[in-house]
């Protein structure tokens, strides 16, 4: 977190480092006095052998750092011993140092659906909002943009980044271990926002929209992937209680609604560049999770619905200017 703080002026944000170092120096003391799963998982971190990687290739399906070679078989018991620890890996793959990660998520297809899309990274002020365990940050790295900064709450995803940086060392990736409405609202500032599979949790989309639009520069795009109806006739979803197992989905918007909120939000350019019916390739259970995945949340009669009797999950990206 402080790497991040101390590249203010490289990174000009000097309007709102004051803030930034509050929310930091809160965070560094919390995790100093960490208790329950944070200080679990920074006790499994910590104990992780120090390594140094002959190789690292972040942009490759599976993020990979070092190989086999590089490590003694005590020290990749011990590694893998602590990889299992930070369970469950959603998104993904890794392997580090010749051990596989295979995680819930095969990350590198949605990657690939959208990276064709992308504008220039180059030089790009870029944030994403609900980064997890950094593997899209990693991925977007690749492009040499100016940094990317990851919001991750959860302990678990957050720790998860922090072993994986450990041993990759990239310097142009941060993450904060804060939500998003506790980032200082950094008007103008960010060239490319990431918000992938986290609006339909909010109560209030249109909101959450309308603050990312805030905090675009110019000319700042969008990438937003959320849950959809295969639809355009305007209609919105609110499950009554559960969604695929989930209570918090609050809104499944159809094609038409969704880019009618981002209007709302005032956005510009707005286009819909995937739609993709999520399958068992891309979503399944692996010995890197304990809990249940895509199937059993899938009506076992008709995969084509959930548990629920709602239409079964189906995700499109977006992509629009401020």
């Amino acid at each position: 977190m402080e790497r991040f703080l101390r590249r203010h002026r490289e990174f000009r944000f000097d309007r709102w480092y004051d803030e930034l170092k509050a929310v930091v120096e809160e965070k560094r003391e919390f995790l100093d006095n960490a208790k329950g799963n944070f200080l679990r998982f920074k006790n499994v971190v910590d104990a992780m052998p120090d390594l140094k990687p002959s190789a690292v290739s972040p942009d490759e399906r599976a993020v990979r750092v070092g190989d086999e070679s590089d490590i003694s078989p005590e020290e990749s018991q011990l590694l893998y011993r602590g990889l299992k620890d930070l369970c469950p890996w959603r998104k993904g793959p890794f392997n580090l140092f010749g051990i596989d990660i295979d995680t819930e998520w095969q990350s590198w297809m949605k990657w690939d659906r959208l990276a064709p899309h992308l504008p220039s990274l180059d030089g790009r002020k870029i944030l994403d909002i609900g980064s997890s365990n950094g593997y899209y940050m990693f991925r977007l790295a690749a492009g040499n943009p100016l940094f990317v900064l990851g919001l991750e709450p959860q302990s678990s995803f957050y720790f998860q980044y922090l072993a994986v940086q450990k041993y990759l060392k990239q310097d142009n990736v941060f993450c904060l271990p804060v939500p998003y409405h506790q980032l200082p609202v950094m008007e103008g500032y960010f060239d490319l926002v990431f918000c992938m599979g986290i609006l339909y949790h909010r109560k209030s989309p249109v909101e959450m929209l309308r603050q990312i639009r805030d905090s675009l520069a110019r000319g700042g795009e969008i990438v937003l992937e959320n849950l959809v109806l295969e639809s355009r006739e305007n209609h919105c979803l609110f499950p009554h209680d559960r969604y695929a197992k989930m209570r918090n989905v609050f809104f499944i918007p159809d094609l038409s609604a969704m880019e009618s909120w981002l209007a709302r939000a005032g956005f510009k350019d707005i286009r819909c560049v995937d739609v993709s019916t999520t399958g068992l390739e891309e979503q399944r259970k692996t010995d890197w999770i304990q809990t249940e995945s895509l199937a059993d949340f899938l009506d076992p009669s008709d995969p084509g619905k959930t548990v629920e009797g709602y239409p079964a999950p189906v995700r499109a990206v977006f992509m629009a200017k401020a």
